[in-house]
């Protein structure tokens, strides 16, 4: 879902170039997840209910390469978890991941975690780790395929991306027309595949 929804933010030949970037990378077997103990720490925090205290000591434990990284990450961090409100208040919950068609292409969707509100209210967490905020087009195909998908993901939750290192928390526009979008997605996925096939070349 990552490499798919990045290559629809890109516009013009900056696509072919991400798809480039991307195969190679896959023939490579390259692709280590800087973030992980990251997740783990926020995660922990939200279980635990202690307030950041997990995200506060997370950045010496990962290796000096990564602690620029996490530096930059962990004020946006803190700032999200405070947004959740009172920590007794919510429990961390297990999420499902699902495998979505799209047009030709199949598409991996895996949240980071889920939430539970006292209210019984659900939501489903994806975290947007990127140096520039997610765009219209991201946003909307990342929570589209989410909410077609929530059913195996987690059953009546909302789907939710947060920008992790603005701290921000962005949900589907009511605005959004699921038939319009499915229709754009398919073609999105169309383009990818060809490109995909044509880097193979």
């Amino acid at each position: 879902m990552l490499g798919f929804t990045r290559y629809i933010s890109r516009t013009g030949p900056a696509k072919a170039t991400f798809v480039g970037g991307l195969r190679k990378q896959r023939e490579r077997r390259t692709g280590f997840n800087p973030h992980s103990q990251l997740v783990k720490a926020l995660k922990a925090d939200i279980a635990f209910r202690t307030g950041g205290s997990y995200l506060g000591g997370v950045v010496d434990l990962v290796k000096d390469r990564w602690k620029p990284l996490y530096e930059s990450l962990r004020a946006g961090a803190r700032t999200y978890l405070t947004s959740l409100g009172d920590p007794e208040q919510i429990t961390l919950i297990q999420t499902r991941d699902a495998l979505a068609s799209v047009g030709p292409l199949a598409v991996k969707i895996n949240p980071h975690f889920g939430l539970r509100f006292a209210d019984g209210h659900r939501e489903a967490v994806r975290i947007h780790f990127d140096e520039e905020p997610p765009n219209p087009e991201l946003l909307t195909a990342m929570l589209h395929l989410m909410a077609r998908h929530m059913e195996q993901i987690l059953p009546d939750a909302e789907p939710v991306l947060v920008d992790l290192r603005r701290g921000v928390t962005h949900r589907l526009s009511p605005a959004a027309r699921p038939g319009d979008v499915e229709s754009w997605l398919a073609g999105e996925a169309a383009a990818f595949t060809a490109m995909w096939s044509t880097t193979a070349a």
